[in-house]
């Protein structure tokens, strides 16, 4: 499975020029290869990330949150997230989770993974707790 150069590029403007909220990735099957879906404003939230998320299809996807330390510092860590819900087909679960490793490796600069079958299991309290 290849990586579209858009998507090393996206990712790069979310980690470096913070231009993006967040950006979902999804296996385009026809050219084999992993290409940019959608890509969420710095001003979106996480349950707008969230609602962008097909219910019954699988996605990768990274999100840069930021948040407040207890010393006040102002952080941001970069989460990705493999998004294969319980009712996805079969075939799609397989093409994700078998491509998933090299594509993580195209992204230099991830914190932190989560692998979700359900929208509780990438709960923003998930997220806050991993980042601190």
């Amino acid at each position: 499975m290849g990586v579209a150069d858009q998507s090393k590029n996206t990712f790069l403007e979310l980690q470096r020029k913070k231009v993006h909220r967040y950006v979902i990735f999804k296996i385009d099957e026809k050219k084999k290869e992993v290409v940019v879906e959608k890509t969420g404003d710095p001003a979106e939230s996480y349950d707008d990330f969230t609602a962008a998320l097909p219910e019954n299809d699988c996605r990768y996807a990274v999100y840069d949150f930021d948040f407040v330390t207890p010393e006040n510092c102002q952080k941001s860590k970069i989460f990705f997230i493999a998004w294969s819900p319980a009712v996805s087909r079969i075939r799609a679960k397989m093409l994700y989770a078998t491509s998933k490793d090299r594509f993580k490796r195209e992204l230099d600069g991830i914190h932190y993974e989560i692998q979700a079958t359900d929208p509780t299991e990438m709960d923003l309290e998930v997220i806050r707790d991993r980042a601190h």
